[in-house]
């Protein structure tokens, strides 16, 4: 852990590159720190996942955009990251603001022309089973001579 996965309405990926989307998250992640000024994310655990939806129904089909004078093609975007137990809840908060900057970031050159919605939210354990088997970790070990 963490992950984070987004699921987003198909009709976006003619308009913005979500692997790009991806790595900036995963590099947002890679930058929150704890009260203590620890690193709260590990190296090796940090995924982001993106997924389309080829099928969706968003709010009232189109109709009040259309009436706004946009296309009635809304859009939307579920950032849904889960991270384990421990970390506090200041730190948790840290987390959202630092993803959600970077989201608006990213979809405000296509909220300025189209209607959608972003959701981003954060879900914390309790796991009621939790096993990883990974060869990644040891890749960013710090090895002290």
């Amino acid at each position: 852990m963490p992950h984070l996965v987004i699921l987003y309405t198909g009709q976006l990926d003619a308009e913005v590159q979500m692997t790009i989307l991806c790595r900036q998250m995963a590099d947002a992640m890679l930058t929150v720190q704890d009260e203590a000024g620890q690193q709260v994310f590990p190296t090796g655990g940090t995924r982001v996942l993106a997924y389309p939806a080829p099928h969706y129904a968003v709010a009232d089909g189109g109709a009040a955009g259309l009436a706004a004078g946009g296309t009635g093609d809304y859009a939307f975007v579920y950032l849904n990251v889960r991270m384990g137990r421990g970390r506090s809840e200041a730190t948790q908060q840290r987390a959202g603001q630092t993803l959600l900057e970077v989201a608006k970031a990213f979809f405000a050159p296509v909220m300025a022309h189209r209607h959608i919605g972003i959701t981003l939210q954060i879900d914390v354990g309790p796991e009621v089973f939790d096993a990883k088997l990974s060869n990644l970790h040891p890749l960013f070990q710090k090895v002290t001579p």
